[in-house]
């Protein structure tokens, strides 16, 4: 798990850390039972709007169930690893040991992945809540409307019955278009957000896997797999500065990273950049710059079920 005292690096000062998720296992039930009722059960209880968008929450809970179990496997294995380097031989011990704790630390960024993946699920939850609103008024007006047509049906109407129909079924219109136009406003909204954060957080955890993959290779390097006879000794091994400062390396440039400064960048080609901008700027609800809230000032959602960001009014 995070280590409370560890300095802040340069992408947690750019990008601040997301909370620690409160979808993260309480072992109350095994995975395996939690991964099977949530996906024979998602979304049955939602209205029908809702039900997709529930059942993929549920879906996207086991997902991160499953990073959260890898995050905690590899953690134990990297201990295992160290326990025993420690009765190798020297080159072995001292790398092994060193490569235990670069994969100690693989585990903690797929932790912190967790966290931030969560981000992205919690946005979906803001849709999803929606859109149990919106499903009720839609009910309201298809059957006032459906009451209206059996009314007219008859030979002899209730005309006053039929006038008080007539103006609930405005009325209902009326908060129709208001919910359906909070929906769409929140979706996009949501939608963006949810996805160019996760993104990003997978930028962040690609790049520094990469990064402990790059120095675990020097640290290979350091093992001496020279064949020797049966009569000869293994040359004595000297390298146990050289190992630590490539693991204090490895670590100065994972406190270091920032997503402003990735190796890996993608660049469209300027016809197809140019529709891309287009279509943000013209086609869309939200311009391209207000796709992501700014790094420095992101505010956090809570897991609560029921929390909603932006009340609907109708």
């Amino acid at each position: 798990m995070r280590d409370a005292i560890r300095a802040p690096t340069a992408a947690s000062i750019e990008n601040p850390l997301a909370p620690v998720s409160l979808a993260k296992s309480r072992r109350f039930i095994s995975n395996n039972v939690g991964h099977a009722i949530r996906k024979s059960t998602g979304g049955v209880l939602d209205p029908v709007l809702a039900k997709k968008l529930a059942k993929l929450i549920a879906m996207e809970k086991n997902t991160l169930r499953s990073m959260e179990n890898a995050s905690t496997e590899r953690m134990d294995g990297a201990q295992a690893l160290s326990a025993w380097a420690e009765e190798q031989e020297d080159d072995v011990a001292d790398v092994v040991g060193k490569m235990a704790v670069l994969i100690h630390e693989v585990g903690d960024l797929e932790d912190q992945y967790v966290d931030r993946y969560d981000q992205y699920r919690i946005a979906l939850k803001a849709i999803r809540n929606i859109e149990k609103v919106v499903q009720p008024v839609r009910d309201k007006q298809e059957k006032t409307a459906a009451q209206i047509a059996n009314l007219r049906a008859k030979e002899e109407p209730n005309a006053e019955e039929l006038e008080s129909l007539e103006h609930e079924l405005v009325r209902t219109n009326a908060q129709l278009i208001v919910a359906e136009k909070q929906l769409s406003t929140i979706t996009h909204e949501r939608v963006k957000y949810g996805f160019a954060y996760q993104f990003d957080a997978m930028q962040e955890f690609g790049e520094k896997l990469a990064i402990i993959a790059g120095y675990g290779k020097h640290l290979l390097q350091l093992v001496q797999d020279v064949p020797t006879s049966p009569e000869e000794n293994q040359p004595t091994y000297s390298a146990h500065a050289a190992s630590t400062a490539i693991v204090g390396e490895c670590d100065r440039a994972l406190t270091a990273w920032v997503g402003s400064q990735a190796a890996v960048t993608t660049e469209l080609p300027t016809r197809l950049r140019s529709m891309v901008s287009e279509s943000a700027t013209n086609g869309g609800p939200v311009p391209q710059e207000k796709a992501s809230k700014p790094r420095n000032t992101r505010r956090w959602s809570s897991d609560s079920e029921g929390i909603v960001e932006e009340p609907v009014h109708f």
